[in-house]
């Protein structure tokens, strides 16, 4: 009797083979041949669930664009619950901003091959329309996230969105930074920064 096998956790071993080979040796040596031998599979196996390497790579994009954008969004959540200016929103908004941060084993995969995905788009037109969904997500979550912590600013929309720009270019650098030099970026570090981040947001003046 043939063997069934579940397609989609079949995609998704491969894809974390994918992974795997992004954050040991980079995303050029992503090739179906590597990724078949990472996953332990022919690579007709994996030509069976992805034509060719582009779509391999799109697919992988799209899976870690998703996994990130889920955690934000629940975080997100947990933000609008919480009072406003309270202790619990400021841990809230904590742990959605450490969403982005390797800060632990899983967090830095993500953070990895989500950055490293993010670069090659530049270069590779294949990975473009992903990487737009990867921006307007993020940012969009972000914008939501600064018109939680600035409710006396809702007709700002010029301060609001430069607040935006400068967390995310604050997000993007701490990221960077910590996957560069993890021995001087830590968990603690990045929490110290973002606390700190944090404050200059919520003691900002209203726009006049």
């Amino acid at each position: 009797m043939p063997k069934i096998v579940d397609a989609e956790a079949r995609r998704q071993e491969v894809v974390q083979a994918v992974f795997r080979i992004i954050a040991s040796d980079g995303l050029e040596r992503a090739s179906l041949r590597e990724v078949a031998d990472e996953a332990g599979l022919a690579v007709g196996s994996v030509r069976h669930y992805f034509a060719s390497s582009d779509d391999l790579l799109v697919f992988s994009f799209g899976t870690v664009i998703d996994r990130i954008a889920g955690r934000l969004e629940s975080a997100l959540a947990g933000v609008g619950q919480a009072s406003a200016g309270s202790p619990e929103q400021d841990a809230a908004v904590l742990n959605l901003l450490g969403q982005f941060l390797p800060l632990d084993e899983d967090l830095a995969m993500d953070a990895c091959v989500w950055m490293a995905f993010r670069h090659a788009a530049r270069i590779k037109p294949v990975l473009a329309a992903e990487a737009e969904r990867s921006h307007r997500t993020v940012a969009a979550v972000v914008g939501r996230l600064i018109m939680l912590l600035s409710p006396g600013e809702q007709d700002a929309q010029e301060t609001l969105v430069t607040e935006a720009e400068r967390l995310l270019a604050t997000m993007d650098g701490l990221c960077m930074h910590a996957l560069l030099q993890p021995e001087w970026m830590t968990a603690e570090m990045c929490s110290d920064v973002l606390t700190a981040h944090l404050r200059s947001l919520t003691a900002a003046p209203a726009a006049s």
